[in-house]
């Protein structure tokens, strides 16, 4: 499991201040990325999050007032360690579509090691739908925002929008679940194959 710092909680007043708080915060987000990723929101249950956490029950409502509550921290939480997974490739300054390959490259293995993702977000869209949402208006909010810069440097065609940041992540969505997810491929062949229908499109020359 990443060590990346959590998400904080909804509730500001139960944001943990010490080190040892966040730590058990990371522990209970890590345990319940488990719990409902193998049993489903329903039948995933606190004291099955405690125990994977190694934490005592009181521990959770230090920290959570409900499973609801927990399960969308966990959105956000992934969120923020799958925008962490695409950065972390990105230190350097790159072309824009090296950035587009580089970042889905940085998904895939994120993907590769936490399969449990697509449940727990594909659940979200019922259990907390604003936090399914948010999820992809981000990720869709944050190609875009490359998408421009590199129209800004010259480097692609003036006419991209919101509409194409879409369409690139919708792209990324289900590469993550066929070859991350459903099959173990090399993320960077992947990822290769996609910056090629980016760079050159699939009409015949």
């Amino acid at each position: 499991m990443s060590t990346a710092a959590p998400a904080p909680p909804a509730a500001a007043d139960k944001v943990p201040r010490t080190e040892r708080g966040r730590q058990t915060l990371r522990k209970l987000l890590n345990a319940a990325e488990i719990e409902f990723g193998e049993k489903g929101f329903h039948e995933a249950s606190i004291n099955g999050i405690t125990t994977r956490a190694g934490t005592a029950l009181g521990s959770f409502y230090t920290y959570f007032d409900s499973k609801e509550a927990i399960f969308r921290a966990l959105v956000g939480d992934l969120s923020a360690r799958v925008r962490e997974a695409a950065r972390q490739r990105q230190e350097e300054p790159r072309p824009a579509l090296e950035q587009e390959r580089v970042a889905l490259t940085g998904f895939l293995r994120f993907a590769a090691t936490h399969k449990e993702i697509y449940q727990i977000i594909d659940e979200a869209k019922f259990v907390d739908p604003e936090s399914y949402r948010e999820h992809y208006r981000s990720t869709a909010r944050r190609i875009l925002d490359r998408l421009e810069a590199g129209i800004a440097r010259g480097e692609l065609r003036d006419d991209l929008e919101e509409a194409h940041a879409w369409a690139i992540m919708g792209m990324n969505v289900f590469l993550g679940m066929r070859y991350a997810v459903w099959d173990d491929e090399d993320p960077d062949r992947i990822a290769a194959v996609a910056a090629d229908i980016l760079g050159r499109g699939i009409a015949k020359a």
